[in-house]
């Protein structure tokens, strides 16, 4: 039988339910097993150890008298640390943050509680969640359960590192140009980057997005079902209409299916061979399988790129210019760099420009999936780097040019998602990408569902300590 710490949520609710598990025993062996990994990986910010047992203890009485609050009721999860949750601060990664304990839960760990969810505590993540990295100037150093000397990606990078080493089986990230998707593709989990809207974060900003990360897609679909429920804080979130997304996860017809691939883009870094050949072999099983595959040519431009870049660089300009020169001294000097090197400089019309070029890379995205039921394409575009790398390139004036797959999406509003399909010559993880039409969540939960069965066999997963 697995380790209590590596079943799934799926497995624990019935597990629960039969009443041959309960839940404090298994809040107690994965608090075991972060305690053991931790020196090694730290992935976790804050461990909530009385307060998740006292939740467990909860759990166990309600699921006793037949009434669990949820299927996910007494299920381990973590929570991201920029992700506001009552009595714990949220320093987004540094050091010169206001550490003062958050009043209330925003929506995401509200949603958990109603549920009954075991919240373990708050994951790791890179200065002010401007970096694909486990570094921070706040946190140090999270690595990759795979191999110690190299990155999980980011900025969701503990919430990465905590579900490939088996903290547990639900893991909650934020996402505003891949950073639940590279470390999903990185760490060898599935993620998804849900429409925007779907699920209600506060305070809302233009992209970015809340979601899950998890070893399965089942998994991730229970979850989606908890944090997808309303909540009125998030002016922009989408009409709740109750959908179960783990109901249908085997309803997809994959015969007529119209897939479009796209393995480059024009603009960014090029996708490691290995990583392509993972999309092309995914591409040829779904056809063998009767879809309909399609090449399809990328469509992000040195322009749009250049126009993100700068939207980014403008917006945590004036987030870091402020700073004193002591605690400038405190952030990472990459972030410095990054975000000052020539931001300071930016006229109106280059602020606006940067916008307008990320309008058209909305467009561009939209239109490139039009035809097609969904597209997959690379997630990321090295299959590692170095666990004390700031980004690929380790570069802050080109800190942004292993997003091409991934950073349309979150303006274009459509769902995507990592799901892992094999690995490399070292038998190092490699995510394949699915992106659906806005609104359509489910379907690309399907499809990455479908994408399990239809994938080489898996290996066991990272043993850390």
């Amino acid at each position: 039988m697995p380790h209590l710490a590596d079943l799934s949520a799926a497995a624990l609710s019935e597990a629960y339910a039969a009443k041959s598990l309960s839940p404090v025993e298994v809040t107690r062996a994965v608090l075991a097993r972060i305690e053991a990994c931790e020196p090694a990986l730290n992935a976790m910010y804050i461990v909530s150890s009385d307060a998740a047992l006292a939740a467990a203890k909860a759990a166990e009485t309600r699921w006793a008298a037949g009434a669990p609050l949820s299927a996910l009721d007494g299920v381990p999860v973590t929570v991201k640390e920029n992700i506001g949750t009552k009595g714990d601060p949220a320093p987004i990664g540094v050091p010169i943050a206001d550490m003062t304990p958050r009043a209330e839960d925003t929506p995401v760990p509200a949603r958990l509680r109603e549920a009954g969810c075991v919240i373990l505590g708050k994951t790791t993540m890179p200065d002010f969640g401007m970096m694909s990295s486990g570094l921070s100037s706040l946190h140090g150093v999270t690595r990759n359960p795979w191999d110690l000397t190299k990155n999980p990606a980011g900025s969701s990078s503990g919430a990465g590192a905590a579900a490939a080493a088996g903290y547990g089986p639900l893991h909650i990230g934020t996402d505003i140009g891949g950073s639940i998707r590279l470390p999903a593709a990185h760490c060898g989990l599935f993620g998804l980057k849900p429409s925007y809207g779907r699920v209600p974060i506060h305070p809302p900003f233009l992209g970015r997005v809340a979601g899950p990360m998890t070893r399965t897609v089942e998994d991730g679909a229970l979850l989606m079902n908890v944090i997808s429920r309303p909540d009125p804080r998030d002016y922009a979130s989408l009409p709740y209409d109750g959908q179960d997304f783990a109901a249908d996860l085997g309803g997809l017809d994959l015969k007529g299916l119209k897939v479009g691939v796209m393995t480059a883009m024009p603009a960014g870094l090029p996708a490691d061979p290995a990583i392509v050949g993972a999309v092309e072999a995914a591409a040829a099983a779904l056809a063998a399988e009767g879809a309909i595959v399609t090449p399809v040519a990328g469509y992000l431009t040195e322009a749009m790129l250049d126009g993100i870049c700068r939207f980014f660089e403008a917006r945590s300009y004036g987030d870091v210019a402020r700073l004193s020169a002591a605690e400038k001294a405190r952030v990472l000097p990459y972030i410095v760099e990054w975000a000052t090197w020539r931001a300071g400089a930016f006229t109106g019309d280059d602020v606006m420009s940067g916008f307008l070029a990320v309008q058209a890379m909305r467009e561009a995205a939209t239109k490139a999936i039009q035809g097609f039921d969904v597209l997959l394409s690379p997630c990321t575009c090295p299959v590692n780097y170095a666990a004390e790398a700031h980004s690929p390139t380790d570069d802050p004036r080109r800190a942004l040019e292993h997003i091409p797959f991934t950073v349309a999406q979150n303006f274009s509003e459509q769902p995507a998602a990592s799901v892992n399909w094999g690995y490399d010559a070292t038998g190092f993880p490699i995510g394949v990408q699915v992106t659906g039409h806005r609104f359509d969540d489910a379907g690309v939960m399907r499809l990455c569902a479908a994408m399990e069965k239809l994938r080489p066999a898996q290996k066991a997963w990272p043993v850390v300590a």
